[in-house]
């Protein structure tokens, strides 16, 4: 019978090409990798049709493996807005799904991310990964070619570090809760 502490949670880095999504289980202050994998994007052309696989797949992941908590990497600022609009839209469709199941979700920035893995905010995915392999014993053969795996992987992790800690990201429990902590994201 799990404890109290046990809880499952969902890590995605967000992408418009490639989704990678990452599940860890905790069990007190014991963490391991359920599972790990991408939504590879690139053959889609039709911007949308991306956002409704985004949101199909992380409610599927969801459903399967029922999650206590959602982490997300939040899009960094780049210097190409059009980038940045379907990043959003991506992360937006991928937090839609976690609220319609009620999944808190903390946002946590790419350098909060490697900080807290690697302790350096400029640390590589390369180097990220490799971290991951070793704390959680994953083996090379469970390792993915495409490091928005390990990345969504990371984002539970850093989540994981987190617990226990004071909240320093947004969390968010339902639309409103959304909204009420963004005034600036209602047009």
């Amino acid at each position: 019978m799990g404890t109290q502490n046990d809880k499952i949670i969902l890590g995605i880095d967000p992408g418009t090409t490639i989704m990678g999504y990452g599940l860890l289980k905790v069990r007190g202050n014991q963490s391991s990798m359920i599972a790990m994998g991408v939504l590879d994007l690139r053959k889609l052309s039709n911007h949308y049709e991306k956002l409704t696989r985004i949101f199909n797949r992380t409610l599927s992941l969801i459903d399967e493996f029922l999650p206590d908590e959602m982490a997300i990497e939040a899009p960094f600022h780049g210097k190409n807005v059009q980038s940045m609009l379907k990043l959003g839209r991506a992360q937006g469709v991928a937090m839609s799904a976690a609220l319609y199941r009620n999944i808190p979700i903390t946002e946590y920035a790419p350098l909060k991310i490697k900080m807290a893995i690697t302790g350096n905010g400029s640390a590589s995915k390369e180097q990220v990964a490799d971290l991951l392999r070793r704390y959680l014993n994953i083996s090379p053969d469970q390792m993915l070619p495409h490091l928005d795996a390990t990345d969504g992987l990371a984002a539970a992790y850093c989540h994981f570090l987190q617990m226990g800690k004071p909240a320093s990201m947004q969390t968010y429990k339902s639309w409103k809760d959304f909204l009420t902590k963004n005034p600036d994201k209602i047009v």
